[in-house]
């Protein structure tokens, strides 16, 4: 957020965020996604794992005209942000934009395909 890495903040290095093709999907809404029903987001979990030091998470939820990021929860309470503000058509904009682009899809490349037993050299 705002050029801050809050994951690697909060869980330290070594720790990692959900993967793009977790949250980033085509074929259903993104946990990301935001409604008047605030849900628990899992964002993140340090090395030694979530089920051990417990996970990053915030409560995403539509408030009117912003999205809110709030409740924060995880491994190191010292190191959480306080609240993230968003305007929501802003919000969802990028959320549109970041699912559309698929920059993390390795492939993307339409002339990319599984190997096939044509494909097959004997080695």
């Amino acid at each position: 957020m705002d050029g801050c890495d809050v994951v690697e903040a909060a869980v330290h290095e070594g720790g990692r965020g959900p993967f793009a093709r977790d949250v980033l999907r085509m074929d259903r809404p993104s946990p990301l996604a935001a409604s008047r029903t605030g849900r628990r987001l899992r964002l993140g979990e340090p090395e030694c794992t979530g089920g051990c030091c417990g996970f990053l998470s915030a409560v995403v939820q539509r408030c009117g005209g912003m999205v809110v990021w709030s409740g924060w929860e995880g491994p190191y309470g010292d190191r959480l942000p306080l609240g993230f503000h968003f305007d929501a058509e802003q919000y969802d904009a990028e959320l549109a934009r970041a699912v559309a682009d698929r920059w993390w899809d390795i492939h993307t490349d339409p002339l990319w395909r599984l190997p096939t037993s044509a494909d097959d050299t004997g080695l």
